[in-house]
């Protein structure tokens, strides 16, 4: 109980003793302990384990486990296949988020306004996202079949060439480009015309005064004041791109000629088709790190050019 006294002007003054000080720290432990709780068991504990196997030979089945030190490493990076993988994930990243970005906000400044024709086409834009990977990927292997896909029968019909969407070293990684950008784009197109709409008119007004023209108000008005959103979808965009998994799963499997594998499918090969855990544990290793150095180096780098307002 709290102790009370009475102060020199009558009032009635109530003291925390040192007990109940005590219980009211520990009971803000309490409240956070089932976050914690979480954070070691589901996050910071599997990462441990992963660190550790990275440094053992075990085929995922036999309870043994040999420890080889950096042996994995060595392999890894004497890999000519590990370099592949690793340019086309880098390729397939720079491409993907470059291309979404830019897209998205062409669209964004198109469609920032009232309407039901706008809202009409947000909703069209944005249901890609909300629809499984899984799905995606078969409507567009379907699409980009070489005899019977709409692709190649809309470059029939103006008179091109058919071209071997996913059968060739020159075009697949392209197509998983394609998908991976089409995918994404509602979803920033929706974050870019939300901070559009956080803009105050009246700096528009404002340029409008001093005559500013259409490219000047985009690059020195609209552009700085969306560095916060551009950023944050930079970020997203960068970290999501290195997780690609389920396009390539369906529809190349890495192929042709390892044209289209990427880091995470690479790690499911060697773990679980392989059964080279350690192996994949240290490329597994290897991904953690490169886009946590990403995605430090867009912090250190590009967050001093964000204005925040």
């Amino acid at each position: 109980m709290e102790a009370a006294r009475k102060s020199e002007t009558g009032t009635t003054v109530y003291i925390e003793t040192e007990k109940e000080s005590l219980l009211s720290k520990w009971q803000s432990y309490l409240y956070v302990a089932p976050a914690i709780l979480t954070f070691l068991i589901f996050f910071l504990f599997p990462i441990g384990y992963l660190f550790y196997l990275s440094f053992t030979s075990w085929n995922l089945i036999s309870p043994d486990k040999e420890f080889v030190g950096l042996d994995n490493y060595r392999e890894l990076f004497s890999s000519k296949e590990f370099h592949e993988v690793l340019i086309n994930t880098l390729i397939y990243t720079f491409a993907t988020v470059a291309l979404s970005l830019v897209i998205s906000l062409a669209f964004a400044l198109l469609l920032n306004r009232k309407g039901m024709l706008p809202a009409f086409i947000q909703g069209a834009i944005f249901s890609p996202h909300v629809i499984s990977l899984v799905s995606i990927s078969l409507l567009w292997l379907w699409m980009m079949d070489p005899q019977y896909g709409l692709l190649n029968a809309a470059l029939e019909l103006i008179g091109l060439p058919k071209l071997q969407w996913l059968a060739s070293t020159d075009t697949a990684l392209l197509s998983l480009i394609v998908v991976g950008v089409w995918k994404v784009v509602g979803y920033n197109t929706l974050i870019f015309i939300a901070g559009l709409q956080s803009i105050p008119q009246e700096v528009y007004e404002a340029a409008a005064l001093d005559d500013a023209g259409p490219w000047s108000v985009l690059t020195r008005i609209t552009i700085p004041l969306l560095s916060p959103t551009i950023f944050f979808l930079l970020v997203i965009s960068t970290i999501s791109s290195f997780q690609v998994f389920d396009t390539v799963s369906i529809m190349t499997q890495g192929g042709p000629a390892n044209s289209t594998n990427m880091l995470v499918f690479y790690i499911y090969q060697y773990g679980f088709d392989f059964f080279k855990i350690g192996y994949a544990s240290a490329a597994a290793i290897i991904l953690l790190v490169f886009v946590g150095l990403l995605t430090i180096f867009h912090f250190r780098l590009l967050a001093r050019r964000v204005h925040y307002r």
